[in-house]
């Protein structure tokens, strides 16, 4: 277990901690980090907590931009007026996420750096082209969250090193949804067997951008990108969005899992649920607009 644990109150203190303590790691909510120490799973001399650093705790919209710091939690971003209505996936995604004390606790960005495929606000981050600017020794560097995967709990940010700040979610405009959808054995305390999240937008009755994420089906969670081009163009009827979420069943490759369940049963569960999570968007879509212009 660490010999130390070090409270920072800044970025530059916590690189600064970093630096000066080699094999030491930061920590915000710990719940997979804690567990793994605990299994012997990983090995750290000192641990760097951020929690006290104000602006990795912040939700905001400017430039058409929302921003979420890299230490918002779960029940953050769940109960964020803003981020429920401008990005409704991302809340539904944080929503889902293990148990009340987990949400509390865990971070947007330490679900992200856990890189686990099926990482539920991870998946939605995908789904709606998120950023995430990193800090480390070098300065600033600007990633989606998309290339942030170097295989399962293998991450392209180095936490002994660099840390996540906040990420950033361009608005589309009007006409823009999102959904989630997830397969779990209960509704509540279970790892999903399946998890969707989709970013649509549409105007003048047709479809004109779409993301769509699916997750566990391979090493990281899976953009879609075929899917999406089904959809574009497009009036997204019931059978235009049965047939984006046919090819996105076709691009996954789930394996058989004794605790997820067959490959076989996964990928034709990837269609409902890719189907589920586009209806629910493109009926945002529609209300929304409805509502706000009166058409």
């Amino acid at each position: 277990m660490p010999r130390q644990y070090l409270f920072a109150t800044s970025t530059a203190e916590g690189l600064a901690m970093l630096a000066a303590n080699p094999g030491a790691r930061l920590i915000a909510g710990g719940t997979d980090l804690v567990i793994d120490l605990k299994e012997e799973k990983r090995q750290v001399n000192t641990l760097v907590d951020i929690t006290r650093i104000p602006e990795l705790k912040t939700i905001s919209a400017t430039g058409g931009q929302v921003i979420l710091g890299a230490a918002v939690t779960h029940t953050m971003a769940a109960t964020s007026p803003l981020i429920r209505e401008k990005l409704p996936a991302l809340a539904a995604a944080a929503a889902a996420v293990g148990s009340p004390q987990v949400r509390n606790v865990g971070t947007l960005a330490g679900n992200v750096v856990n890189a686990q495929p099926a990482a539920d606000t991870a998946v939605a981050l995908v789904a709606l082209g998120a950023v995430a600017i990193i800090l480390g020794p070098e300065g600033e560097r600007r990633v989606p969250v998309a290339e942030l995967y170097a295989g399962v709990g293998r991450s392209r940010v180095n936490p002994g090193r660099e840390m996540i700040t906040r990420f950033t979610v361009d608005l589309w405009g009007e006409g823009e949804a999102s959904a989630f959808a997830r397969l779990s054995p209960r509704r509540a305390l279970s790892l999903p067997l399946l998890n969707v999240a989709v970013r649509v937008q549409a105007e003048g009755g047709r479809c004109t951008r779409a993301r769509i994420c699916v997750a566990p089906v391979a090493q990281q969670p899976l953009l879609c990108e075929e899917a999406a081009t089904v959809l574009v163009g497009r009036e997204p009827d019931a059978d235009v969005i049965a047939r984006a979420a046919a090819a996105a069943s076709a691009a996954a490759r789930p394996r058989d899992s004794l605790l997820r369940g067959s490959s076989t049963y996964r990928k034709e569960m990837t269609s409902v649920l890719v189907k589920r999570a586009l209806s629910e968007a493109f009926f945002q879509a529609t209300s929304r607009k409805t509502a706000i212009y009166g058409e």
